[in-house]
């Protein structure tokens, strides 16, 4: 297998950056930002907001042009000060600017990337081309700041401790906490390592030339989940995945709780989500875990990718196997 990046594990008092990569924001989530300082802050980092979030700030749907996002995206990180950046949103931009990433900053230092939606397109193009490790995980303005804070005390404090783990530890943090959303949707048990994201930009980003090389899904545990559009969609999009390759190379898959997709309300309108995934997957014999809490459902639980997991579907598990970041003075791997 490709080599992984690993970032630096955090330390208590290191400095993390909450940076629009995507979508603006809007004055009506300003608390939202302010929120998720304060939980950041908590878990013991230092904050800083990166200038283009700025309440108000916009350039048609984006935060800026995806020059300017780029510039400010790479300047966190080659900024040694920065050890970590938390998207604020996603949005519909990051497809702008792939090719404006500085791959020798990120190879040189290697930092956690926080985010879903759009953002998950950075973690499997950066996957794909440097073996970093994506952090599919919660960002400041629907998650930290939004998500979190509907949930009671006791899931929060649980969500606080699981992402200092995830981004302090060196050991891994094994079974991740299940919801009684979670149902087996394909019995069985796999092993293998995690990759993944909003469904749509999985599908679309092989038709790029940053497209994901088909080896990196061999005997990968696939995760994915979507928002809005129409239950026909994620057909459709399933339906790309099994022509491309990606289904017949994968040992499982994970499926997020779906939100705002048409036609699932309405049992008489479309198949339930599980049997969209079943009727794709055919007679593929792989386990399928499904209404994970991944995605824009919230709040979500990080699925770091390019690490090691167990799935086991029927009991409903799964677990991180290996940790996702280094010892603080270990160096990142070359070559």
């Amino acid at each position: 297998m490709p080599r992984l990046l690993r970032p630096r594990a955090l330390k208590p008092g290191d400095l993390v950056a909450v940076a629009a990569l995507s979508g603006p924001l809007p004055a009506a989530y300003e608390p939202n930002v302010e929120q998720a300082v304060v939980v950041l802050e908590r878990m013991g980092f230092r904050v800083r907001r990166a200038p283009l979030l700025e309440a108000g700030r916009h350039h048609w749907w984006s935060a800026a042009t995806p020059a300017r996002i780029a510039a400010e995206l790479n300047g966190l990180l080659r900024d040694a000060e920065v050890r970590a950046i938390i998207a604020s949103d996603g949005g519909q931009t990051a497809f702008g600017y792939l090719d404006l990433i500085d791959i020798e900053a990120i190879e040189a230092d290697p930092k956690p990337i926080l985010g879903y939606s759009d953002i998950s397109l950075l973690h499997l193009v950066l996957y794909a081309r440097t073996g970093l490790v994506g952090f599919h995980a919660d960002m400041a303005v629907p998650g930290f700041g939004g998500h979190w804070q509907a949930v009671p005390a006791t899931r929060r404090a649980e969500l606080e401790a699981l992402y200092s783990r995830l981004l302090t530890g060196t050991e891994a943090i094994g079974a991740l906490p299940a919801s009684p959303s979670w149902e087996c949707w394909r019995p069985g048990r796999a092993e293998g390592r995690l990759i993944g994201g909003v469904i749509n930009r999985i599908a679309l980003v092989q038709a790029t030339r940053f497209a994901v090389p088909l080896d990196r899904f061999d005997g990968a545990v696939l995760f994915w989940e979507e928002m809005g559009g129409q239950a026909s969609y994620v057909w459709s999009y399933l339906q790309v995945l099994r022509h491309n390759g990606i289904l017949d190379r994968i040992s499982g898959m994970v499926v997020g709780v779906p939100r705002e997709i048409a036609g699932l309300e309405t049992p008489d309108a479309s198949p339930t989500l599980a049997e969209i995934v079943l009727d794709v997957l055919g007679d593929r014999d792989i386990p399928v875990l499904g209404n994970v809490d991944v995605g824009h459902a919230g709040p979500n639980l990080p699925m770091p990718l390019g690490i090691r997991v167990g799935l086991d579907a029927q009991r409903l598990t799964l677990s991180l196997l290996e940790p996702a970041v280094r010892p603080p003075g270990a160096t990142p791997p070359t070559g």
